[in-house]
């Protein structure tokens, strides 16, 4: 093992070990996510549910089935981390409200995203699902989650903001199915280019 495989690997027992939100965690802390220094592709979430949480496996879920599905990829390339990096904006599930999960735990960003990213050197394409992916990657805007989406050309080829995929959406998605017939065409075609499948 090299000096920078041993630096990976001692980041990722880190991150991992994280322990900085637990006593704001109705579960504990469990960090859920998906690493591998040679990943040409990034998703960029929000925070596990509950089953990723209880499973140890990301979007492991519905949400996780129909992104499965708007990437045109199998479960095996999907969970494969030589493909896809995970990385949520949170790492740790964050508790259920009224109105769906809670936001991600604001001291997880900031604490290990940089590093990671650094390390991510192949990444081709990011995949950002939700307002808190696309204030991170893309800075704070006013715009709506719809218009951010709508705009998705701006950053193509390689970053793609997109609705989140929790079936809490299925509204957003009955009121907008230019989604489903102009963007997610062009996002199995960029994928399939990039995993060459």
């Amino acid at each position: 093992m090299n000096k920078n495989s041993t630096a990976v690997a001692a980041l990722l027992h880190s991150v991992r070990a994280c322990r900085l939100c637990e006593p704001h965690l109705p579960l504990g802390a469990k960090p859920v996510f998906q690493f591998d220094i040679r990943a040409r592709i990034l998703i960029a979430g929000q925070a596990p549910g509950r089953v990723a949480h209880q499973s140890g496996k990301p979007f492991d879920d519905p949400s996780g089935a129909r992104l499965r599905n708007w990437m045109g990829v199998s479960p095996a390339t999907f969970y494969n981390p030589v493909n896809i990096a995970i990385l949520p904006m949170g790492f740790c599930y964050p508790g259920t409200g009224p109105g769906g999960d809670h936001p991600p735990r604001p001291e997880c960003a900031p604490t290990w995203r940089a590093t990671l990213l650094a390390n991510l050197r192949h990444i081709e394409l990011t995949l950002l699902l939700g307002r808190f992916a696309f204030d991170h990657h893309l800075g704070k805007h006013r715009a709506s989650v719809t218009e951010r989406v709508a705009a998705w050309h701006e950053t193509w080829p390689s970053v793609i903001p997109l609705p989140h995929p929790s079936p809490r959406n299925r509204r957003w998605f009955s009121r907008n199915p230019w989604f489903d017939r102009e963007v997610v065409p062009q996002l199995r075609k960029r994928i399939a280019e990039i995993l060459d499948t």
